[in-house]
Formats: structure tokens, C-alpha cells, sequence
């Protein structure tokens, strides 16, 4: 075996103080990855006066444990980020607030109980077998070794995957014409405009939000399409199948209440949206780290080689679950989470004024240097065995934390555990020669060149 080699993969270097604000807005914009100082990642609790509201940045596990669970009803998701998302996903569960956030949620939640995640692992493992042969005879084509974005490929395979699992009728699309409808919403109105940076008023034309309308039209269509042919139907009498679309119809509230039609369309937008491109991430990041880590990789292909007759189960595969968790820790899908604070509070002997804009940053926690041993350092060896009992709560949280952790929590892990299990044990992945990797947030953590891997066949 392998002896494990420091590997410290690639992230923006943090400045030594603190931006001015034009600097800020400019950055903010390109790459809010690289607004972090040195201070951010040793301190627990910082307060900031900015030019146009005050901000806290909490790092401190007991502080967010406050935030996100004991006084939650304090802290409510503030008005840029939702500016931010509302324009493609709505009012859905990700983007609503308050009681219309709790209704929603408690509708939702009996799909995404254990036991119908457990059902699903068998599409799952359908999907990524289908993946794993198209990807194969690509590289069969190609004398066994053919140079792919990951990046794309595993959005394609995350699509497949939701066709398969939570969309069971087909999303009626081409996937790469979905591919591309996220890919522009991401550079479009998934950046943030200096109009709403600088606070100014929702009226005022901004141009990320012209030049996305035609995304958000397509996506329209599709979503509409399908909402109208199931609803067809369930009216006939037909037998639907018991997938997400047919729960989000049936659905009713303790009130009797169905979901609106807004809401159904919105809930579908965000579970497609989110469900395929924070897993499709978390799976090229992976793959990426595992190929600048031969002890791990070598380790991780050892295990699955184990397992590669079992069941689509994922429980006897600890060492790929560290992998994916260290993974999901050096790039969180959703790198910061705010909040406004309604009312003045106290948090860990720390006042917060009302209006104070509260932002839980992952990637900031998940590489302070206060809760982690070389915080920079690529090592699921943290996730496993003592060392993983050792991880204060709330000091990893690439789900979110409290009432808002993401209810996909369980799909998602599911579904890369299977996907890794069936690419690993056919393919070895290779960076390509010269490919520069960079993160950058396009409300997801994406890498900013895409990923081409060399892609053998084992």
C-alpha cells in the first residue's frame, strides 16, 4: 500500500486584512471565495461595519448551534441571498420563509423519510451502471483512455440519476440542453449584481436578470410540461408513479390544503436544480482529489473491489463515505449560509444588534484552523474511526444545520456513494496535463475551468 503523501488542494489565498469596499463589490462578484482575510480563519466570532449594513461572520460551533437550532426563529434567510435565488427558484422550500417555509417542509418530509431513501438506492445504482457503460464505451472507443470534462459528465449522470429516482417519467428534455440552460443561469443570474450588493431597490432593472430570461423561460416550459402531463394523469385514474412529482400533487397540509400550483412548479425547479448540481459538484471534486492522492485512491478502489458484487446498498463502504464527507469539507456545495438577526440577541457572550446580517460560512469553518489539524490538507482519515468522533457538532455542516438542513441530505449521499462505487471499480480518473483547477461560487462551488480527467478503463 501506498504511504500517504500532504496534499493541500487548490483554494484562493486568504488576504491579510480586510478589503475596502469597492475591492469587496468587485470581488464579491468574480469569486466570493476570495474575500476571506487570515483573521477569518483563526477567529470564532467577527463583527464588521460595512458601508451598508453591519455583519457578524460566526465560526464558533456553539455560536451556530445557537443561530441554527435553539433561537432559529430569530434568524431568518436575509434579503440578498433570496435576491439572489428567488429569480430561478421561487418560492420553493430552499428560498420560502416563516410558516410558509414550515408548511412546506412538513409536507415534503414523509418523501424523504429513511425508509424511501433506502427504496431508491436500487434506481440509483440503475442509473450509475448506465452511466458507468456509456462512460465505458467512450473510452473503449478511444483505445481505453479518452480525455473528458467530469464536470459536464458527471451533470449528466446526476440528471440521469434524478429521471430514475425523483422524476420517474423523464424530465422531458434533452439532458444537454438542460446542462446548458444551467450552465447560463449560473453565469447569469447566479451572480450577484452591484444593484443588489449595494442594497438598492428590486425595481431597478439589473441586466444578469435580462440576460437570464430566456433560461428561466425554458426551464418554465420543461417544468410546466411535466406538472401538466402528470396532473393528466391523476385525474384519469391512472396509477402514478410514486415518485417526487406524484407526492408534490397529492400532498396536503393538517389543514387539508394542497400546494399551489406556484408552489409544485417551484419545488420541482429547485429539487432539479440543487439535487443535480451540488451532487454533480461534490462528484467531480471528488474524483479530482482522489486522482492527486494515490494512497487514498488506492485504498478506496480496494474497498469497492470488495463490495463490487453487493447489493446497491452503501453501508459497507466507510472509507468512500470519508472520502466523499473530507470532500464535501474542503468544498461545501453552498460555501455561506446568511441570516438577519430580527431581534437583538447574545451569541456566545457576543451582542448581535437587530438587522445584523449573520453568515455561517462552511468553507470558512471547515478550514479553521481552531477546529481542524491542517484544515488545507486533503485526509478523510478524519472521517473515520476515533478521529471522526472527535468533529465538534456544527463544525461540518455541507448540508446546512438545524430545521434548514437540506432535506436531500440522505438522497445525495446515497448517490454518490452509488456513482463512486461504479465508476471507481471500471475507470481510473486522471487529471488532464496542464488543467487548472480553481474554485469559484456561482451559488454553488464549481470548479471555474471545468474538469478534464483522463478516463481509463481498469
Amino acid at each position: 500500500m501506498l504511504e500517504p503523501s500532504a496534499f493541500y488542494p487548490p483554494a484562493p489565498t486568504p488576504h491579510r486584512a480586510p478589503l475596502g469596499p469597492l475591492a469587496l463589490l468587485l470581488t464579491i462578484r468574480r469569486n466570493v471565495l476570495d474575500i476571506w482575510t487570515e483573521a477569518d480563519f483563526r477567529l470564532p466570532i467577527q463583527l464588521r461595519k460595512t458601508i451598508v449594513d453591519r455583519r457578524a461572520l460566526i465560526s464558533d460551533p456553539v455560536a451556530i448551534r445557537h443561530i441554527f437550532v435553539d433561537n432559529a426563529r430569530n434568524y431568518e434567510k436575509n434579503e440578498l441571498q433570496l435576491r439572489l435565488l428567488r429569480p430561478a427558484l421561487g418560492v420553493g422550500l430552499v428560498t420560502a420563509n416563516g410558516d410558509a417555509w414550515r408548511r412546506q417542509r412538513q409536507m415534503l418530509a414523509p418523501f424523504f423519510s429513511p425508509p424511501r431513501m433506502n427504496a431508491l438506492a436500487a434506481a440509483q445504482d440503475a442509473a450509475a451502471a448506465q452511466s458507468a457503460a456509456r462512460i465505458a464505451a467512450v473510452a473503449q472507443a478511444a483505445n481505453g483512455d479518452r480525455t473528458l470534462d467530469i464536470a459536464d459528465e458527471m451533470g449528466r449522470l446526476t440528471l440521469e440519476i434524478l429521471e430514475h429516482t425523483l422524476f420517474s417519467a423523464g424530465l422531458d428534455y434533452v439532458p444537454s440542453m438542460f446542462q446548458k440552460t444551467v450552465a447560463q443561469y449560473l453565469e447569469t443570474l447566479g451572480r450577484l449584481d452591484y444593484l443588489d450588493l449595494i442594497g438598492m431597490p428590486d425595481w431597478l432593472p439589473r441586466w444578469n436578470r435580462f440576460k437570464g430570461r430566456r433560461t428561466l423561460r425554458f426551464a418554465a416550459q420543461v417544468v410546466d410540461g411535466m406538472i401538466d402531463a402528470r396532473r393528466r394523469m391523476l385525474d384519469s385514474g391512472e396509477s402514478a408513479p410514486p415518485d417526487l412529482l406524484t407526492h408534490l400533487l397529492s400532498a396536503r397540509d393538517p389543514a387539508g390544503e394542497a400546494l399551489s400550483t406556484r408552489e409544485v412548479h417551484d419545488n420541482i425547479v429547485t429539487f432539479i436544480g440543487a439535487g443535480h448540481e451540488t451532487s454533480a459538484n461534490a462528484l467531480t471534486w471528488t474524483l479530482y482529489l482522489l486522482s492527486q492522492s494515490p494512497h487514498w485512491r488506492a485504498r478506496v478502489e480496494a474497498e469497492i473491489d470488495t463490495f463490487a458484487h453487493e447489493g446497491p446498498h452503501f453501508a459497507d463502504l466507510p472509507l468512500v463515505r470519508a472520502v466523499i464527507e473530507e470532500t464535501l469539507r474542503l468544498y461545501p456545495p453552498i460555501p455561506m449560509m446568511s441570516r438577519i438577526a430580527r431581534e437583538a440577541d447574545a451569541v456566545s457572550g457576543v451582542t448581535i444588534p437587530a438587522g445584523t446580517i449573520v453568515t455561517v460560512a462552511p468553507y470558512v469553518l471547515h478550514r479553521h484552523e481552531t477546529l481542524w489539524r491542517e484544515p488545507n490538507r486533503f485526509d478523510p482519515a478524519r472521517f473515520l474511526g476515533e478521529q471522526r468522533a472527535q468533529i465538534a457538532r456544527h463544525a461540518w455542516l455541507p448540508f446546512g444545520a438545524g430545521g434548514r438542513t437540506c432535506i436531500g441530505m440522505g438522497f445525495a449521499m446515497s448517490e454518490m456513494i452509488v456513482v463512486l462505487r461504479h465508476l471507481l471499480r471500471r475507470f481510473r480518473f486522471d487529471l488532464a496535463p496542464g488543467h487548472p483547477v480553481m474554485p469559484q461560487v456561482r451559488v454553488t462551488m464549481r470548479p471555474q475551468y471545468g474538469m478534464k480527467m483522463r478516463v481509463r478503463l481498469r
